[in-house]
């Protein structure tokens, strides 16, 4: 019907400027993922891109309680402005949340990714769109290898992670709280094996509470290396070297595993597209700013992709 101690933990649980008009449709998927098309009318069938969010409840736009920032309404608009229609989508977190109390022990990784094949099953055949592209940020880099084999003409990652997820959330704590490391490699080992870990430290308390140990059960599944792998269609890899939740050599191991793809790391950008020239507090800052752009190096280089 048409009318980041570690970022991990995020993935459980108007403005007064003057604005360009777009042409704009609010599609409802399922029950759980309504998104806007923004469809330019620069030519008959033009490319679509869907864009699949980051962890937690990340709406369409790219924000959540507490953040508000427009990196994915700013990249779409952008896109838009080359020519190039995006469909982009509240997760299914947003629903359930406004429905009530979020029961965390029923949500799967695989929902998003039921989720996004969902959404780009949609748009497959429709005529409207000469050809199908979508584009996974963060968490949702891994969801959209999965949902983009098979169905799309191109896909593209910004911002993902090359390791499973337990081993990039063991890189991270060896760079943060190198004390916590082998307790939370055994924990994760514990839980990859017998779907539950109990003997964690309490400083790894938040990351291994019960209630979202299915949900990392579930991620764990799924190795984005073996993942990409598996497209046999045009790839494009996105790092920032500004990135304060997925370091540069997360892409580089995505490279590795799919040396074809284009590969770029973009100079002072950000895990939110945004251009960050001076210290951690000002990428930081920049999370919870409205109407900071996104970087138009990403836009030209995702529509240059699109487009050659």
């Amino acid at each position: 019907m048409k009318t980041y101690l570690f970022i991990v933990l995020a993935l459980c649980f108007g403005s007064s400027f003057a604005q360009q008009e777009y042409l704009s449709e609010e599609i409802n998927i399922t029950p759980l993922v309504t998104g806007t098309l923004l469809l330019p009318d620069t030519e008959a069938n033009p490319p679509l891109v869907v864009i699949i969010g980051d962890s937690g409840p990340m709406d369409r736009d790219g924000n959540q309680q507490m953040m508000k920032n427009n990196a994915m309404r700013f990249l779409a608009e952008g896109l838009y402005e080359k020519g190039i229609a995006s469909f982009r989508y509240d997760k299914r977190l947003i629903k359930i949340m406004k429905r009530g109390r979020v029961d965390e022990r029923a949500i799967e990784f695989d929902h998003f990714i039921e989720d996004a094949i969902a959404v780009t099953t949609y748009f497959k055949d429709d005529s409207r769109f000469s050809k199908l592209y979508v584009l996974g940020h963060g968490q949702g880099s891994l969801v959209g290898m999965i949902a983009a084999n098979g169905l799309a003409d191109g896909y593209i990652s910004v911002a993902g992670a090359g390791q499973e997820l337990d081993d990039m959330i063991v890189d991270q704590i060896a760079n943060q709280s190198p004390g916590l490391t082998d307790n939370a490699r055994q924990s994760f080992d514990d839980l990859r094996a017998n779907g539950v870990a109990m003997n964690y430290s309490e400083g790894l308390a938040s990351i291994f509470r019960p209630d979202i140990q299915p949900f990392l059960f579930s991620w764990m599944q799924y190795d984005p290396q073996e993942e990409i792998v598996k497209l046999q269609i045009p790839v494009f890899i996105i790092m920032g070297d500004k990135d304060l939740q997925v370091r540069v050599s997360e892409g580089e191991l995505l490279h590795n595993a799919k040396p074809e793809a284009r590969y770029e790391v973009i100079k002072n950008m950000n895990h939110i597209f945004k251009e960050i020239k001076g210290n951690d507090i000002e990428n930081s800052k920049s999370y919870n700013e409205y109407n900071r752009p996104v970087m138009p190096e990403l836009v030209n280089m995702i529509s240059d992709f699109i487009k050659e």
